[in-house]
């Protein structure tokens, strides 16, 4: 993050907002700063992403089931942005430390012991580290305990949007990110690899949520994608994982989405347009067999 707030200070803070006597590496200035960055960073990420996909991926036609909520984009939308700045605090937090050199985090692969090889290796440890220790704060936040008071507001929306990718309740979604921030704490990793990692996770969080059900063949067993994450907010003890499904499956919660055997939510909203254009044909043909009748009486 230090990248980041390198550049925002050298085209934005430092020639517009602060005096020159204040220096750049000063704590508070640098808490201030990336307080405002994870806080505009969050709101663009979640407005272009979510807005893009709302539009061009997701299936309108999911908002005609019957468990999708009056007015529930708006309010997805509204408890967002309610709720990014509350989380931005603690992550501001944890981008203090990375910035003032206590993470693993470097700015040259020749640091890397093992060059561009250890680099390409952390991408993969950094997705399967993560959806690991994302599987099991998931599934905690599903105890009764803690359910309750953390998680519920997040399954409010049972057939969700895009738009609910982001509308967690502040220390829900601050404990569901925080696997990322651990990572580089723990692990060596490249700063331009983390920021992208962070952009990627962002947008993956989006996507589960954005009714797209369609996986190649030869990854379904594999990817937790948006069937996978739509039947959790369905059906609740199910699919807790994030990338992966292999989490859920050694945890024994995994469930075959119900998208893939054709009784997802799609089917349903297929089959109530099917019945009532049926019932609108069948009543059809009985007004014209009843005015038909009557014509014929007249003669």
């Amino acid at each position: 993050m230090d990248l980041v707030l390198s550049a925002a200070d050298y085209y934005f803070f430092t020639p517009y907002v602060y005096p020159a006597t204040w220096p750049e590496d000063d704590i508070f200035r640098q808490a201030v700063n990336l307080l405002i960055i994870t806080n505009l960073g969050g709101y663009a990420l979640y407005f272009f992403f979510a807005t893009l996909n709302y539009y061009f991926v997701f299936d309108h036609s999911l908002m005609k089931h019957p468990q999708f909520l009056e007015n529930q984009v708006q309010r997805e939308i509204l408890y967002t942005i309610r709720v990014l700045p509350w989380m931005s605090i603690p992550t501001m937090l944890l981008f203090l430390l990375e910035v003032r050199g206590y993470s693993k985090l470097h700015d040259d692969v020749a640091e890397f012991p093992h060059g561009w090889t250890q680099l390409v290796v952390s991408v993969f440890s950094f997705l399967f580290f993560t959806d690991m220790l994302i599987y099991w704060i998931h599934r905690g936040l599903h105890h009764r305990l803690l359910y309750k008071r953390l998680h519920k507001p997040h399954h409010i929306w049972k057939v969700p949007t895009p738009f609910a990718s982001h509308a967690f309740h502040p220390l829900d979604g601050f404990l569901q990110s925080l696997p990322y921030h651990i990572y580089p704490f723990v692990f060596p990793l490249h700063k331009v690899v983390y920021i992208g990692l962070y952009i990627l996770v962002n947008i993956w969080t989006i996507s589960i949520h954005d009714g797209d059900f369609r996986v190649p063949r030869f990854l379904k067993p594999l990817i937790n994608g948006s069937a996978h994450h739509t039947d959790h907010h369905l059906f609740f003890d199910y699919n807790y994982g994030q990338y992966f499904t292999l989490w859920d499956r050694i945890g024994g919660s995994f469930k075959n989405p119900s998208s893939f055997e054709g009784k997802g939510p799609l089917d349903y909203v297929k089959k109530m347009e099917e019945e009532k254009s049926n019932c609108h044909a069948g009543n059809g043909h009985k007004k014209e067999k009843l005015l038909n009748g009557e014509h014929s009486k007249t003669e």
